[in-house]
This record gives C-alpha cells, structure tokens and sequence, in this order.
C-alpha cells in the first residue's frame, strides 16, 4: 500500500473498514433486493468510458452485493471486487460465482501490482479515502482507467434529506464522519484527491439517481439498509426514526402512496498514466 504522501490520512485511514462493513452488511437482504440498484444510471455511464468488455480485468472496489460484478461480468469483463461487509459479498458471490470476490480493506486491497485494466468504486471512495485512491493506482496497469461516483450537491438531492435524519439521530461521532465523507460532493475536492494519487483527471459527470419504492414499508426497509443508519438504528426507538425517516421522504411521495426519489449522482473518471 502507497504510504508515501507528506499525508497523514493517507498513511492512516480515519475510517474502521470493519466496523463499516458490519453496518453495511447489517440489513444485506434488504439493501440488495430493495436499495442497490439506485447505481443503476451511473452504471450506464461508467461502464462503456471504462471500456468494459471481453478481454479486459475490472475491479469494484467496496462492491456491495455485486450489482455492478453482475452486469460487467455479463458484458464479457473478467471481474473482481471487495467489500467490507461479509454478508454482502456472499450475496455478490451467488449472483455471479464466477467473480473473484473477497471479503477486505479497499486501503490494502489483496491484489499485486498492475493487476487491472479498469477499476471503479460506485459511492465507495469519499472524502477522506485518499489511500483508497493510492491503491487503485497501485493495481491498476499504466494507462488503465478509474471511475469513482458520489452523491453530488444537487438539485435534485432527495436523498440528502433521509441522511440528514440519520445524521440527527445519530451520535456526534457518526455526524462527523459523514460530513468528512461527503466533502468529496465539492466541485474540486474528488479532482484533487485522484491527482495527488498520481491520476490525470479525464472527466467530471453526473447523472440522475432514480430509486422507487411502492409503499411506506418496503422504502423504510431499502433505506434502514443503508450503513449510515445503523448507528441511529441502534439508539432510537425505531418507531420513531422510521416517522422522521419516512417525513423527510414526503416530498418524494406520489398520488398512489408510492415514492420516488431523485438525487444528484456524480462521476469522475481518470487515467494512470
């Protein structure tokens, strides 16, 4: 792992990838039937700009429960992918048996050296990640290609409102963390951090998230899922986090009960050279 930033976070991740992945992994059934598919755009956008195909090696850095190994091991990649959460790697793996999936640290990822064509990581490297970005360049091969996405700063950020809750009923701590995170949602900030990564940045994009839901309970169970709630979960009376959880989505309520929420889905994509 590249440790060699004057960088004291890059030689330190402030984040526990394990206490990370029991939260994400917490709910797995839920956020892989129920929440995973709000990437299914940005997808659609990554995917071809990494030259996704035959004869080429893609690695999914913090890849959840596979959605995105799936598609890319059915355009013809040979996929690899890690996450934290044990419980979401083993539904990763039953979805596309094919893929080599491990269980890990996206900051000292178990691969050698050039080992990739391509990496991505769909709202997996945020602010603060910097060794994240490090070891993407360590396994990607010299010209091959990294696509990271984040939530940007809309509008439309519907889903803002729903973490702003979790946030809220959260302790101080976990506040903390996840404004560290979402720094990366300045114009600027991902730019920077893949830079002094050694990266030339190619492009900025973004596209529009769209996750639907058809009754207030399956959207309080795709969103409880998510591992931001966990420590709001674990401290409030569910009752009523659910209540604030579900006014904070009311906007996003159509005439037949059901939702739809829109936000704000930004990409970069950047070459080592």
């Amino acid at each position: 792992m590249t440790t060699d930033r004057n960088d004291t976070a890059t030689a330190t991740p402030p984040h526990d990838w394990q206490e990370a992945g029991e939260a994400w992994g917490s709910r797995a059934p839920d956020w892989a039937c129920l929440y995973e598919h709000y990437s299914l755009d940005i997808l659609i956008a990554l995917l071809p700009r990494l030259g996704v195909g035959p004869d080429m090696s893609l690695l999914d850095v913090a890849c959840g429960s596979g959605l995105a190994v799936r598609v890319a091991d059915g355009m013809g990649a040979e996929v690899a992918g890690i996450d934290a959460a044990a419980e979401l790697v083993t539904l990763a793996c039953e979805r596309t048996p094919t893929a080599d999936l491990r269980v890990g640290s996206m900051f000292e990822l178990p691969w050698c050296d050039d080992r990739f064509d391509a990496v991505m990581s769909v709202n997996g490297i945020w602010g603060g990640c910097a060794a994240a970005a490090d070891e993407a360049y360590r396994v990607l091969r010299p010209g091959g290609l990294l696509g990271i996405s984040f939530w940007g700063q809309g509008p439309p950020l519907d889903i803002r409102e729903v973490f702003k809750v979790f946030a809220f009923y959260g302790p101080e701590q976990h506040r903390g963390s996840m404004r560290r995170l979402n720094d990366i949602a300045t114009p600027g900030i991902a730019e920077d951090m893949l830079e002094a990564s050694g990266f030339s940045v190619l492009e900025r994009g973004s596209r529009i998230s769209t996750i639907e839901w058809p009754d207030e309970e399956t959207a309080w169970r795709a969103l409880s899922s998510v591992g931001p709630a966990v420590p709001a979960l674990r401290c409030n009376d569910l009752t009523v986090l659910r209540d604030a959880v579900l006014a904070a989505l009311e906007s996003c309520r159509d005439r037949r009960g059901g939702y739809r929420s829109r936000s704000d889905h930004q990409f970069v994509v950047a070459r080592k050279p």
